[in-house]
């Protein structure tokens, strides 16, 4: 019992000491590297030796490391409350569509030749309708489960707002428009400010809220309909919320960072190795575990080579193997 206590206490403290020095490792590296000294130098702001650094830190690498954590985390607690509403492992983020319709707003920004900050806004635009969408459609299939209706015309919509994409590559100039397109959809942090990351950060705040204050409902809501209700339970609308605040948080990421796949989906079962199924755990702890594997891809996405890489050729590498592994030996534990 107290071993019990103890790791339930302690896991959650160590997941933070990871994260901070992943934190700090994500701040010193790049191709201009900082030392622990500079970086001490530059948040007292104490006079440094080469006056770039100030450039390259605050500009560019601090905003990119805090996108980062916010980004991970953000997509790897949409995952968990995912995957708990619609009592499927396999859910992840994007289900309902919200990653492909911010893909066709974004794409749809750049073939019109928009500004940045136009495209961000297509794309958290395109990705709301496009779940809306998805909830109505779903709302007429009365015949069916309301949860796999949900599931259903998500995969449905998300063919269709693929097709539209396809067809906007093809119509785009191959010369300025497409690379643009191409490098959007793979994702990255590369261009991200620090006007970037306020934009998006009260909308993923009143996304969070929700997710952390009524984490120990989803517990009850992993249960069946019948029994949930059985409990005193608003399902429909504990269900709406919580779907509801893990699309804001989705389409605010998308918006910023383009399509990074698979941490949704992914992090979410590391979760449950380390601390279980139990929401009031699994959430937060998904939100750190989340921004350090985020944290880790983009200083290789950024270091491992000459040029950068982007962020979803990377997550679909590592997310895709380990992925296998965990229903391998799921089978083999069965």
């Amino acid at each position: 019992m107290t071993t019990s206590w103890l790791n339930t206490k302690t896991k959650p403290l160590l997941l933070m000491v990871i994260l901070l020095l992943f934190f700090l490792i994500a701040l010193t590296s790049g191709k201009y590297s900082l030392t622990l000294e500079e970086l001490y130098r530059l948040f007292t702001q104490a006079p440094v030796d080469d006056p770039r650094s100030n450039t390259v830190f605050w500009q560019i690498r601090f905003p990119r490391v805090l996108a980062a954590i916010l980004i991970g985390g953000g997509l790897a607690i949409a995952g968990a409350a995912y995957q708990g509403m619609f009592r499927n492992p396999l859910v992840s983020p994007d289900i309902l569509g919200v990653s492909a319709g911010a893909g066709v707003g974004a794409v749809l920004g750049i073939f019109l030749g928009q500004s940045l900050v136009s495209i961000q806004l297509f794309a958290f635009v395109g990705g709301l309708i496009t779940v809306a969408v998805v909830y109505l459609i779903a709302r007429l299939a009365r015949q069916h489960d309301p949860i796999l209706s949900l599931v259903l015309v998500g995969v449905a919509v998300s063919a269709i707002c693929g097709s539209a994409i396809s067809l906007m590559k093809i119509l785009a100039d191959p010369y300025t428009q497409l690379p643009s397109i191409t490098f959007w959809l793979l994702g990255g942090l590369s261009s991200i400010t620090q006007q970037d990351l306020w934009s998006v950060l009260p909308i993923m705040i009143v996304g969070f809220v929700p997710l952390l204050m009524l984490r120990w409902r989803m517990n009850l809501l992993s249960l069946s309909d019948e029994e949930a209700k059985s409990l005193g339970v608003n399902v429909t609308l504990n269900r709406t919320i919580l779907i509801v605040s893990a699309t804001l948080i989705t389409a605010s990421t998308v918006s910023i960072a383009g399509i990074i796949g698979w941490v949704g989906l992914i992090v979410p079962h590391i979760t449950r190795m380390i601390v279980g199924a139990n929401f009031r755990y699994q959430l937060p702890a998904a939100m750190a575990i989340g921004a350090i594997l985020l944290l880790i891809t983009d200083t290789l996405a950024r270091t491992i080579a000459a040029i950068e890489l982007p962020l979803g050729i990377l997550t679909s590498a590592v997310g895709a193997p380990f992925f296998l592994a965990i229903l391998l030996q799921t089978r083999r534990v069965k």
